[in-house]
């Protein structure tokens, strides 16, 4: 969280849950069947329980999943296992006090911890910490694996791309990490099996009851595996993180469309889904200016 803290917008600049709900519902007849909350911080939105409830009820969609910081998961989790939430991922980068009050700006960490145990009381939930190495300190990457071996969970840990203030913190890739952890664990053993819908790989650690993944977009490009589109708070559908190029749907829906030409705006943006990111490569103007928290990172 930057220093100066975020820049609000008015609540008439997001979409309403009608909105998102109609979008929706056209993705899903073009064969969308995964939706995933994100933000930002989805849980500060009200009624967000109410809203994964509707999304559950849509013709084809299978699941609908949360990431989180965490903070306010512990109260609201019960809402959300009624409403039929099928995973959580929470993104904790330390869990060292002190660290985090200089990450987030908050001191929530046992808030943070709460919501992690509220969650490993329900079995039948997939849990996963995400945790992004803005702190390079070996101890860190140490601890937050640790959580993997202590609990029945996955962590997760996703190279800083750079985007928004990812620009501003040192790269730390995946080989020096997997090191770190070996030298604290023993070996780690790549595996086939997929947890989830997205690029991740995961490595199995004798002892540990959950597995330890890695999300590499930049020293592991997966871009030909890349299965997502990204809607912003604000409406407009992302084909690629990096890139502007988009579609601003809210200014469609506001303007009256049909569900056939908002289905086709939608069909348009995947279709136009490009091929890859650069980021290590000369800049355009094309290149995204939004901060991750934005646009769904």
């Amino acid at each position: 969280m930057p220093e100066e803290g975020i820049h609000q917008i008015p609540h008439t600049e997001i979409l309403t849950y009608d909105e998102i709900l109609r979008i929706c519902r056209c993705a899903a007849k073009l064969g969308i069947r995964k939706i995933k909350l994100t933000g930002g911080e989805p849980l500060v939105r009200k009624d967000c329980a109410w809203l994964t409830g509707m999304l559950k009820t849509i013709s084809g969609i299978e699941k609908v999943t949360l990431t989180t910081n965490g903070i306010l998961l512990g109260e609201q989790l019960g809402a959300l296992m009624e409403a039929g939430i099928d995973a959580v991922n929470i993104s904790l980068d330390t869990l060292d006090e002190e660290l985090f009050r200089q990450i987030t700006r908050r001191d929530d960490l046992n808030k943070v911890m709460d919501g992690l145990t509220a969650a490993l009381a329900y079995p039948q939930l997939s849990l996963k910490i995400n945790c992004v190495p803005a702190v390079k300190k070996k101890e860190n990457f140490v601890a937050m694996a640790g959580l993997a071996k202590k609990y029945p969970l996955h962590v997760r840990f996703i190279e800083m791309m750079p985007i928004g203030y990812g620009k501003q913190f040192p790269f730390q890739d995946e080989e020096s990490i997997k090191a770190v952890l070996e030298e604290a664990y023993g070996p780690m053993t790549l595996i086939a099996e997929r947890f989830g819908n997205g690029p991740c790989h995961y490595y199995a650690v004798e002892g540990f009851q959950g597995k330890i993944g890695f999300i590499s977009a930049v020293t592991h490009k997966f871009c030909n595996q890349c299965n997502r589109v990204r809607l912003t708070a604000e409406g407009y559908l992302k084909g690629c993180l990096q890139f502007q190029e988009g579609t601003d749907l809210r200014t469609l829906l506001r303007g009256g469309c049909t569900d056939e030409e908002l289905t086709e705006a939608i069909k348009k943006v995947i279709w136009n889904k490009p091929v890859s990111h650069n980021f290590y490569e000369a800049k355009t103007e094309q290149d995204e200016v939004r901060v991750m928290s934005q646009i769904g990172g």
